[in-house]
């Protein structure tokens, strides 16, 4: 498991003025408590929930109550209807099964929802009541900028992953579910919209979505699904803003993390472009079908060099292809293979069967002998296996603990 990152705490002095006023001036907390009867109807029935994930045992959860209480209590003023700001929590040693259903794996951990969909990046802010409250503000804010000249497409920043909605009118259920894909997905592409007059010349067949790749000359792709399909139209803005293959940094590491899935790495330098992509061409064209079971990424190697050493690599040998498990790290064989019909797929299969564990442990599996050679001479062979065999480590350096050494 990873470490776990302890979460900012408020000035001690706030937190005990906070506390005496909490005691003395009671006030009208809303929190939902959620359990397995009842956590899916109040989740899909919110616009936005913010989801406490806590133990009774823990102090900082202890110390978050009043501080979650009070926000709810002020934002419930800005946004009273009861569905469009849920503040809730879960008693994660009651309820265990919801805990382990969001992969919660500290305490206290504080995830957004929308619609009943948990978004990827939980709330890492600061444990106070203003910070809280202004976060779900940004929450409820418009994600989609309005285009008023059809020029300012032209100027778009190129650098950035944009989707582009053309409606006829705002008031319309295709551009209600444009706004809830944007709502998701704001974090990780640029939505703009235009409407009536202004859109008319990219609504030469009906309303219409584009999008619009990094790179000057990347030509527009355009969504040819149901606007009213949200799963459809999720799904496709989401393969789109989204890439395949992501870069991994100190940044976004614990975030990747607790996506729960094992991370395929290619490490390399970071002017070696031509790697990258082959990597890229490869992860699509052999493991398209594995995309929601392993986490592809990339990391520069001078950044991430702990990993390398530990799996007794330096820069100077990138590339290098491996697979963190969050228990080992697994390394391929050789990355001149990377282009070997299916040894990519294989790798990564291995992995999901159990295969790169139990030779990491016990050398390769007997069905792995070469033909004619004795079983019982493999433990004065060298192992032949799809991975490099490493020696075992209570101390392995993670991606995440690296930070810390820097």
């Amino acid at each position: 498991m990873r470490p776990a990152i302890f979460p900012l705490l408020p000035d001690p002095g706030c937190l005990l003025l906070l506390l005496v006023s909490w005691l003395f001036h009671p006030t009208r907390s809303e929190i939902t408590s959620l359990d397995s009867g009842n956590i899916d109807d109040i989740l899909n029935n919110a616009d936005v929930a913010l989801v406490n994930f806590y133990a009774d045992w823990c102090r900082f959860s202890q110390m978050l109550h009043p501080i979650f209480e009070e926000a709810s209590n002020v934002i419930k003023e800005e946004y009273p209807d009861k569905n469009q700001v849920v503040f809730a929590r879960v008693d994660c040693d009651q309820h265990s099964d919801i805990a382990q259903r969001y992969r919660i794996s500290k305490y206290p951990t504080l995830k957004l929802f929308r619609n009943g969909m948990m978004m990827k990046r939980e709330y890492r802010g600061q444990r106070s009541v203003t910070a809280i409250a202004d976060y779900i503000r940004q929450q409820k804010s418009n994600p989609i900028r309005e285009v008023q000249d059809l020029e300012e497409i032209n100027s778009l920043d190129r650098s950035r992953r944009n989707i582009v909605g053309y409606f006829e009118q705002k008031d319309s259920d295709n551009y209600r579910t444009f706004e809830r894909v944007a709502n998701i997905l704001h974090d990780d592409c640029v939505f703009l919209s235009a409407f009536g007059a202004i859109s008319k010349a990219e609504r030469f067949s009906g309303d219409n979505v584009i999008y619009k790749p990094p790179g000057e000359n990347a030509p527009d792709m355009v969504y040819l699904g149901s606007l009213t399909n949200f799963d459809l139209i999720y799904a496709w803005t989401q393969d789109k803003c989204v890439p395949l293959v992501r870069e991994i940094t100190f940044e976004n590491g614990e975030e990747l993390t607790e996506e729960g899935l094992p991370f395929l790495i290619l490490f390399h330098m970071k002017d070696d472009l031509e790697s990258l992509e082959k990597f890229q061409q490869e992860v699509a064209r052999q493991l398209i079908s594995e995309k929601g079971t392993i986490n592809f990424l990339h990391a520069d190697c001078d950044k991430f060099r702990h990993p390398l050493l530990h799996i007794q690599k330096t820069p100077a040998d990138c590339p290098v292809i491996a697979i963190d498990s969050f228990r080992h790290m697994y390394v391929f064989p050789d990355f001149s293979d990377l282009s070997v019909p299916g040894k990519l797929k294989q790798f990564v299969l291995d992995l999901h069967s159990g295969k790169l564990h139990r030779e990491f442990h016990h050398g390769p599996d007997p069905t792995d002998v070469a033909p004619g050679q004795p079983i019982q001479d493999l433990a004065s062979s060298p192992p032949e296996s799809s991975f490099q065999k490493l020696a075992p480590s209570e101390h392995r350096y993670t991606l995440l603990r690296e930070k810390d050494e820097l």
